[in-house]
């Protein structure tokens, strides 16, 4: 292992230390903390490894911080998850910055008001969670046909609940 490759606080094993944790780097050597203390190593010639695993990302086109943020999206929008940005992205315009106000029966009451984004991003929630249940349904190895079945009727009666809340939605393609 090269000197260059260590960082502070790096979980490390060394063949006659044990594990140890990386706590200063100097020009020529590095120095870890093991089980019995606080010892200089050479890392080239002395056998040091990294604890864990490590990825090295040669001739990377772009920045790291746009690549995890790619990553990152890629992932969330497979598991199904709602990014922050996308519950006013979704929203049309003429919603935007409006409130849903709730006028209990009884006076005596108070009234609710919600923002409109804060609301349409539970009903986006509630939406995509039905896309990862029917998605995860279908795949299912240990459902029968028929059970696949039955479960996919009680997620279009769920989106058929939901339909009053496409008049919320910019695009026709986004809605229930």
């Amino acid at each position: 292992m090269k000197l260059s490759e260590l960082r502070l606080g790096m979980a490390v094993i060394h063949p006659t230390y044990g594990s140890g944790t990386v706590k200063a780097i100097t020009e020529h050597a590095a120095e870890v903390l093991f089980i019995d203390g606080r010892k200089p190593v050479e890392p080239g010639s002395s056998g040091l490894v990294p604890a864990e695993a490590q990825a090295s990302i040669n001739g990377l086109a772009l920045p790291l911080a746009d690549l995890i943020e790619q990553t990152v999206g890629a992932l969330a929008d497979r598991l199904g998850l709602e990014r922050p940005d996308a519950k006013v992205k979704d929203l049309a315009p003429k919603w935007r910055g409006g409130k849903l106000v709730l006028h209990p029966h009884d006076p005596a009451l108070a009234t609710k008001e919600l923002e409109l984004e804060v609301f349409f991003h539970k009903v986006v929630m509630v939406r995509n969670n039905l896309r990862v249940l029917e998605q995860k349904i279908n795949a299912s190895e240990t459902l029968t046909s028929a059970d696949k079945f039955d479960w996919q009727q009680y997620i279009t009666r769920s989106y058929g609940s939901l339909t009053t809340f496409n008049l919320l939605f910019k695009e026709k393609e986004e809605q229930f």
